[in-house]
């Protein structure tokens, strides 16, 4: 008498879909290092055509105003806080708390980018203003874009935190996603330093 086998369920399946995270996670870091590289080229770019240039600033321009600027870093920097509260309280189960202070990560980005704006709008230069005009919208907008895709990315997982059994199978869209933000919050950090912070 014979029996038909059963197929495993269960733990191999979870066992399945933990390694497909997994690799899904080990993608997106590999993305943020290839991201790391552009910003770095971007950096020593920078730092190269400051050191060779005999008239840094456009005509008419001093230097740059930093106090709004480093509002926006406070803030900036708050949000990788508020992030890591919020991942600790998924941890904990405690979804509407993670809701909470996700919301709030989503807000602090928002308001930077609308601090850059208002920055942008008050200047006395442009994108043409020789090479630091140049220099600074490229690095800012490229790094303001990088902003607000990490807030549509957390727009993102806030709305499938509402989808039943969404962590089941992992938790690798959140995970990536603090990953992200983080990274932005780094170069945002390098960014003020150079712009801001370097004057001599």
């Amino acid at each position: 008498m014979s029996s038909t086998p059963i197929p495993p369920s269960g733990p191999s399946g979870a066992h399945g879909e933990g390694q497909h995270a997994n690799h899904n996670l080990t993608g997106f870091i590999i993305f943020l290092c290839s991201e790391s590289v552009i910003f770095l080229a971007f950096f020593s770019g920078y730092a190269l055509l400051r050191l060779s240039a005999l008239d840094w600033l456009p005509a008419g321009v001093d230097g740059l105003e930093w106090r709004m600027p480093l509002i926006n870093t406070v803030v900036l920097v708050s949000s990788s806080l508020t992030m890591v509260v919020a991942e600790h309280f998924k941890g904990k189960g405690k979804i509407w708390l993670f809701r909470g202070f996700w919301l709030l990560t989503m807000a602090m980005g928002t308001y930077f980018l609308y601090g850059q704006a208002v920055e942008w709008s008050g200047l006395t230069f442009g994108f043409t203003s020789g090479t630091f005009g140049g220099t600074f919208y490229l690095l800012t907008g490229f790094h303001g874009l990088h902003v607000l895709t990490g807030i549509l990315l957390m727009g993102l997982m806030l709305a499938k935190s509402f989808v039943p059994g969404n962590y089941d199978g992992g938790e690798e869209g959140v995970i990536a996603t603090s990953l992200f933000w983080h990274f932005v919050d780094v170069i945002w950090i390098i960014l003020f330093v150079l712009l801001y912070v370097w004057r001599a």
